[in-house]
């Protein structure tokens, strides 16, 4: 009975016992994430679940990640299959309005200027010892696009999926901190005060629905590694636009996306194990997709400069620091810094016509790599 009770003992404590220094490093990283999000409002609905799932899972025993473990389940079914991040940009699609992009179809470019970091930082990981694919993976943390960072990840890199995801989302929550000092340091004062004439609702309904029909034949013909992200996202805008299936669009904007961020977010916190997060490689990720977001801020900041000069003082250049896909919180960090110079300044639709540019941009800009290195036969 004595022995009984011992071993049942032991039990109990196996968790206590097989707690080391790195499990309790991660289950810190994991609650400084969880009070980012509670606290401090940082992407709450994707750090809050990232958070919580690094916390259960590098609880020692708990065999969540081992198979038939309940995340490990649910990272099989939704992460590994690539669903989750299809299905959040269906619910992306049926949310955004490209109106202002198609008011301005010129805007388009400061979305892909905003997408040059990328390609830089995949020849500085490259440089560093990082194989093709999970480069690839690196760099298009800079595009702030958390689900086609964890698309492209999950199936090219998906030993990196879990530094790659937080970097991407803890990047993209502090977009408000990061892009400004380098749009005041890239811009001078008469350009900030640059007044743009209001967005006009001038486009046609025709027009709004035939816009992700082309995009997606083009884009995908272009680059067909792109097609599911491309699709995803243009369907639901399609139903959005539409006009017809308005129960399928809300439910797309709404429940869908939020079961699955639920889910997306507490599989991607489920990769967090200590084994596997903390080592240099890591730190290097966190790095270079500093780097990344910090070259297309510059990038687009400076095409922005050139469409001013070229319009002869038209354009305001802020503009071009929402071409990341950072959608809708890069163009109100674009407003709020018009608004700091000049209280005439509304930017805001401008710089959300650039912001829908941008969600292009950086999925073109991923496909497009990964048909290059698809075609030197390294995917």
């Amino acid at each position: 009975m004595d022995r009984a009770l011992l071993v049942g003992l032991e039990g109990l404590t196996a968790g206590f016992r097989g707690l080391d220094w790195q499990h309790a490093v991660m289950i810190a990283v994991g609650c400084v994430l969880v009070y980012l999000a509670i606290s401090r409002g940082l992407e709450p609905l994707l750090l809050l679940p990232i958070g919580f799932g690094a916390i259960i899972v590098n609880i020692p025993g708990s065999n969540l990640m081992e198979p038939g473990g309940i995340l490990r389940t649910i990272y099989d079914a939704g992460v590994a299959t690539e669903l989750f991040p299809v299905l959040i940009f269906i619910g992306i699609g049926a949310m955004t309005d490209f109106g202002p992009l198609l008011e301005n179809p010129r805007i388009l470019l400061l979305g892909a200027a905003g997408q040059f970091g990328i390609f830089l930082t995949l020849l500085f990981a490259l440089a560093l010892g990082f194989p093709p694919l999970q480069a690839i993976s690196i760099g298009v943390i800079g595009a702030m696009d958390g689900p086609t960072a964890i698309y492209v990840t999950s199936r090219y890199a998906p030993e990196l999926l879990g530094a790659v995801s937080v970097a991407a989302y803890s990047y993209m929550s502090l977009v408000p901190l990061i892009q400004p000092p380098i749009m005041r340091l890239l811009t001078t004062k008469d350009e900030k005060m640059i007044v743009m004439p209001a967005v006009r609702a001038t486009v046609s309904k025709r027009t709004r629905i035939l816009f992700p029909i082309v995009v997606t034949i083009a884009g995908a013909l272009v680059a067909p590694q792109g097609a599911p992200l491309l699709g995803s996202i243009m369907l639901g805008n399609l139903m959005r636009e539409s006009g017809v299936v308005e129960r399928l669009a809300n439910m797309a904007a709404n429940e869908l996306t939020n079961i699955v961020t639920l889910l997306l977010g507490i599989s991607i916190g489920a990769t967090m194990e200590a084994g596997r997060f903390l080592n240099p490689i890591t730190l290097a990720i966190f790095a270079l997709g500093f780097v990344a977001i910090c070259l297309d801020t510059v990038f687009g900041v400076l095409f922005g400069k050139l469409m001013c000069f070229l319009t002869g003082g038209k354009v305001n250049p802020l503009i071009g620091a929402a071409g990341i896909s950072a959608y809708p919180m890069a163009a109100r960090v674009v407003q709020g810094e018009g608004q700091r110079y000049n209280r005439r300044n509304y930017l805001l639709m401008h710089a959300m016509g650039a912001n829908t540019g941008g969600q292009i941009g950086s999925i073109m800009a991923a496909s497009i790599m990964l048909s290059v290195v698809t075609g030197l036969g390294y995917g």
